[in-house]
């Protein structure tokens, strides 16, 4: 039986980013991947913005920037009208497409570095209980089981997170907030490297098709769509390739290789605590329902956890009161609002048919937006199409 202060179950960003600050703080900690390479196999679209890698104490490295682009274009679904965003007004998937298992293995060193022990090829395979609270968790080290005890386990296993479901923290997803993805990384192919492109519509029912520029011929062309959409195994791909079929730009070139996955798109679980145990990340749903993006919440909730555990373990109060106020309240301050918000967008345009998407996106490509906002969008919806309005009501 091994024993240390805080247990932190997957090694992608939330995971790696809660070890470095438990850790930083003197905390024993010990950080476990299933997986034998921290970082792979990608499941990622790679865009990240910069304005929040301060906040979490990331400098940019070149070993992991693929490229950096001036903002996003958002095109209509008949291609006609193009919003253009700038970086800083393009959200958090926007700045940087980068290369995420690099990535991933900096921020494992970082974690290192600070004094967490590191693990690889090591799966959590069930978590130990004793009077009902979770105290530990059996890991198969390198095909060897161990018992590892600790004051506070942090779940960051993402989408599929198994240590929500054994700790009995309901994260559970209806079809409509699942998007299941496809991603092509392509070469020889004709793209402009300075903008990550967006395609709405039903190209991409209840999702949308990204181009996302690693060089100046190199891109990650993906989709997602949402799971209440899908009607044949198979359909996410046949979308892609339809979509890539249209583009000459795109049909010219060649795919190196294949990513699938899935992602979260839903409103805020009731809760991402019990006695013992946080969740951060993907594993806590944490991802923006609009862009399935997720980092850059991954990082920001691994460092408050982290933090928190040390509060936790320090004050010898590990319960999920205390977590709850220590943690949950400061995640929620950080992200719920927005996250609902764009919940009930992705709601909306998920219902909107390609005409009417066409206008909107029309109408908002033609005005000047110093700022961001469900207001000066529907603004400039409302100069054009004022007959729309009545359809963003509820968002107003």
């Amino acid at each position: 039986m091994m024993e240390y202060d805080v247990l932190v179950i997957g090694a992608g960003p939330g995971g790696s980013t809660a070890a470095r600050y438990a850790a930083r703080h003197g905390l024993n900690v010990l950080l476990i991947e299933k997986r034998p390479d921290i970082g792979s196999p990608v499941r990622c679209g790679e865009g990240i913005s910069k304005s929040w890698l301060p906040e979490v104490e990331i400098e940019p490295q070149p070993q992991w920037i693929s490229n950096e682009v001036k903002g996003a274009r958002v095109f209509s679904p008949d291609e006609k009208s193009i919003i253009k965003l700038t970086e800083k007004q393009a959200g958090n998937e926007v700045g940087y497409v980068i290369e995420r298992d690099k990535f991933d293995k900096y921020l494992a060193k970082l974690a290192g570095e600070e004094g967490a022990e590191i693990w690889v090829k090591s799966p959590a395979i069930s978590l130990i209980f004793e009077n009902g609270k979770v105290v530990g968790a059996r890991i198969r080290k390198m095909g060897k089981v161990e018992e590892v005890r600790a004051k506070v386990i942090i779940g960051a296993d993402g989408f599929e997170s198994q240590v929500g479901r054994w700790a009995k923290i309901n994260t559970m997803l209806k079809d409509r907030d699942i998007v299941s993805c496809i991603e092509y990384r392509m070469v020889g192919i004709d793209i402009n490297k300075e903008f990550t492109d967006f395609y709405l519509g039903s190209c991409a029912p209840g999702g949308y098709v990204w181009v996302f520029p690693k060089g100046k011929s190199e891109a990650n062309v993906g989709i997602g769509v949402a799971l209440n959409k899908l009607k044949r195994p198979g359909e996410v791909k046949k979308y892609l390739d339809d979509f890539i079929e249209k583009h000459p730009g795109l049909k010219k070139g060649k795919t190196i290789e294949i990513i699938t996955g899935a992602v979260s798109t839903c409103s805020l679980p009731n809760s991402i605590v019990t006695d013992n145990v946080m969740l951060v990340g993907d594993a806590a749903r944490l991802i923006d329902p609009i862009t399935g993006g997720g980092v850059a919440n991954a990082c920001i909730s691994g460092k408050l956890a982290g933090e928190a555990a040390y509060e936790a373990i320090k004050s010898k109060n590990t319960s999920k009161e205390f977590l709850k106020e220590h943690y949950e309240k400061k995640v929620r301050e950080k992200f719920e609002r927005k996250n609902l918000r764009n919940w009930f967008a992705k709601e909306k345009l998920s219902e909107l048919s390609d005409e009417t998407l066409n206008k909107l996106i029309e109408a908002i490509s033609e005005v000047e937006l110093s700022t961001i906002s469900v207001k000066s969008l529907l603004d400039a919806v409302q100069r054009k199409y004022p007959e729309l309005i009545k359809e963003f009501e509820d968002l107003l």
